[in-house]
């Protein structure tokens, strides 16, 4: 079965990304939660991947 509200699919890039799939959001690499497009604010280049916050991008960059 199909998603009826299925994530965009983004190239994150600097200073900004890239929507290769429409969709309203996409999920937080550290927690899981649903990022609405309009809030989406922190994201890792070199990664790829999308972050709810500040705090959640900081903990996933010190994994590195």
């Amino acid at each position: 079965m199909r998603d009826p509200d299925p994530p965009a699919r983004i190239v994150y890039d600097t200073p900004d990304y890239i929507v290769i799939r429409p969709g309203s959001h996409v999920r937080c690499a550290a927690t899981g939660d649903r990022i609405e497009l309009t809030n989406l604010k922190y994201w890792s280049v070199r990664r790829q991947e999308a972050y709810r916050g500040a705090a959640e991008a900081a903990k996933m960059l010190l994994k590195e």
